[in-house]
């Protein structure tokens, strides 16, 4: 892009641009966190069935793991300014309506467009970073700020939504707004403008942007519904995605401009951090399921005091800028991937011999390797996704990772669900049961990880002084 720029040092425009880009991602992990608050007083207000509310997030959850990669592809195809900044008011838009929805179908259809517009909006923000700041130093520390950002916005939502469900919860639609507004004009007067676009170049390949799309949306609602459905709509779903997929794979094979260059994935490092991310954020999202039913079903707290709890996982907002780099730059982006993974391990097993009156003090341990676990580990992975891919291929890969990183929050939450839907009623047998399904997925994340250790990744080495 026009203002890459080559010190080893972000100048003052490079981090405004950076916090513009943080703010985004920020933005849409902050819009998760606080739905998951707020959706006793939605269903309150709005008298929604048990299915309805369901769909409320699963909208959202769908579109977003549908449309991201063509979201991705399109960031490289039509410019990354102009999709971030035009989703990012389309963002704007559907969030402001949910907040006015006085009927059921209108909030879900406005959180299918918020998710769609999130698809877009997300791969082009990660591929301006990936493509303004050089890669070595500058990119990396610009990647793990934006990765701390992300875990921050996701941790602090949920204690911003038990306080704004307090006032109202229409005020978890209408603060993104707020948020999103502040951000567009950031993105205005400081993205810098593309000069043009690969698709006048290269041309768009809409057959396989609908296929790849059809099948993403039926994978993806395949996880999401599968502890809700019988198993012949899973099955039915599945080989229906598979088919699509099929479809997918022929069509790009034959396609002059294929949507996707199949290329990419020889990059082992490229698979490894993908893999890596689906057990992540897989683990850790079916870990968040079980401790807040734990907290709130079993225990009693209220949605403030269950998010003021678990608010000390955010602490890998700091963490990743300050410390994570240092440690890059000291002993390689493999083995810092690799620790996450142990942290996160650690805290899992430690939370394993759950109790029916522990206290606080037990359960901060695990909270704070997993704070740990993130900031070694997210930012890393990022980086892994995204080193030494092309330039017009970057959205692409930014695409793909938010994929992973998607469909392993959809998996591990349908994991947990499925296994705890086993038994009549919750209980404290089930939720040590369920507790090891991040347990293994941290295990299986190491061994995915563990070729990280054979060398030192000298090219990811981030600078150690934040400029």
């Amino acid at each position: 892009m026009a203002t890459t720029v080559t010190q080893e040092r972000l100048t003052g425009r490079a981090w405004a641009v950076l916090l513009v880009l943080c703010g985004a991602i920020f933005l849409e992990g902050i819009d998760v966190s606080m739905m998951g608050v707020a959706l006793p007083s939605i269903r309150a207000e709005l008298g929604l069935s048990t299915t309805e509310l369901q769909w409320v997030v699963s909208a959202y959850l769908l579109s977003y793991g549908g449309f991201v990669l063509l979201g991705g592809r399109a960031a490289d195809l039509l410019g990354r300014r102009r999709m971030f900044i035009g989703w990012l008011v389309v963002f704007l838009l559907f969030s402001g309506l949910g907040g006015f929805a006085n009927e059921g179908w209108v909030l879900i259809v406005a959180r299918f467009v918020t998710g769609i517009a999130a698809a877009f909006m997300t791969p082009a923000g990660l591929s301006i970073i990936t493509t303004t700041y050089p890669e070595g130093p500058q990119r990396n520390k610009a990647l793990l700020v934006y990765a701390g950002t992300a875990g921050a916005g996701f941790s602090l939502g949920m204690v911003a939504g038990g306080l704004l469900t307090a006032i109202d919860w229409r005020w978890v639609f209408f603060a993104p707004v707020v948020l999103a507004a502040i951000i567009l004009v950031g993105a205005l007067a400081l993205i810098p403008r593309e000069a043009n676009p690969a698709l006048t170049r290269t041309g768009f390949d809409l057959t396989g942007a609908l296929t790849l799309t059809g099948a993403m949306l039926l994978l993806v609602a395949t996880v999401v519904r599968a502890p809700d459905v019988q198993a012949g709509q899973t099955l039915a779903t599945v080989v229906g995605g598979l088919a699509l997929f099929g479809l997918f794979l022929l069509v790009e094979r034959r396609a002059a401009a294929p949507l996707v260059r199949f290329g990419l994935f020889r990059s082992a490092s490229l698979v490894r951090a993908n893999l890596g991310a689906i057990l992540l954020v897989g683990s850790f999202v079916g870990f968040q399921f079980v401790t807040v039913l734990y907290l709130q079903e079993l225990r009693h707290w209220s949605e403030f005091e269950t998010g003021l709890a678990l608010m000390v996982l955010g602490l890998d907002a700091i963490l990743s800028p300050l410390l994570t780099p240092w440690l890059v730059e000291r002993f390689g982006n493999g083995r810092v991937m690799f620790g996450g993974f142990v942290f996160a391990a650690a805290g899992y097993a430690l939370f394993l011999p759950l109790g029916a009156d522990w206290t606080y003090a037990a359960m901060l341990p695990t909270f704070l390797l997993l704070s740990l676990a993130f900031s070694f580990a997210y930012g890393p992975l990022t980086i892994a996704a995204t080193d030494g891919v092309a330039e017009e291929e970057q959205g692409l890969a930014g695409g793909v990772l938010t994929t992973s990183f998607q469909f392993g929050s959809a998996l591990g939450l349908a994991v947990v669900a499925a296994m705890l839907a086993t038994a009549d009623e919750l209980t404290l047998d089930g939720f040590r049961t369920a507790l090891l399904v991040p347990l293994v997925a941290a295990v299986l994340g190491l061994a995915a990880t563990a070729p990280g250790l054979k060398k030192r990744t000298t090219s990811a080495a981030p600078a150690g002084n934040p400029g």
